[in-house]
């Protein structure tokens, strides 16, 4: 039997390093982001819509994120298209990683995942939170968004605290050791269940 455990949390609160973490200790990770952008290189299952439907957005027969940046600005209600098109076509990236897994423990890696109801395809549900200081600092040291565009994105996701509450595991990273050893509380218990299941 296999564990689907969804990872998320809001920009800057430790998700990438958290997920690392989960398969050093022999997970299986599925990274929501990596899956869009293999969907949208040279060769990816959405350039061919993309191309047909959002011409703009081909460069270098590659979808370009920064020029799908620009068309959501000119054009807001494209974001629902886009989404038409590369939600199913996730879909089935996901399912791939699934049918080709060999963990025991499969860790989906989704940054929307409460706001695209995600969590109802999963066993269980991980949410990695920091101070909202900490978060601020992490985002604008990596120095790729000014305070404004992180803002914007967090507008755009749920809530930490609500996130939280909906949550069936909660990750503090405010420092790395101790991250990994509520990792390990969690894979620990998850063992467990699967053991009296």
């Amino acid at each position: 039997m296999t564990y689907r455990l969804g990872l998320t949390g809001s920009i800057g609160m430790g998700k990438s390093t958290t997920a690392k973490i989960f398969a050093q200790l022999g997970c299986a990770v599925w990274d929501a982001d990596a899956g869009v952008h293999r969907l949208y290189q040279k060769g990816g299952a959405a350039v061919a819509p993309m191309k047909a439907k959002f011409p703009k957005a081909i460069e270098n027969e590659a979808v370009s994120r920064e020029r799908l940046k620009d068309i959501i600005a000119e054009t807001p209600q494209a974001l629902k298209e886009i989404e038409a098109i590369v939600h199913p076509l996730l879909g089935h990236d996901r399912a791939a990683f699934v049918a080709g897994a060999g963990a025991d423990i499969l860790v989906f890696d989704i940054p929307l995942l409460f706001e695209t109801g995600g969590q109802e395809r999963m066993d269980a549900t991980v949410v990695v939170t920091a101070s909202a200081d900490e978060q601020r600092r992490r985002v604008l040291e990596r120095g790729t968004m000014s305070e404004a565009q992180f803002e914007a994105i967090k507008a755009k996701q749920m809530p930490d605290v609500e996130k939280r509450a909906l949550a069936d595991y909660v990750v503090f990273t405010d420092t790395e050791e101790h991250a990994k050893k509520q990792v390990k509380e969690i894979l620990n218990d998850i063992g467990a269940k699967l053991a009296n299941a």
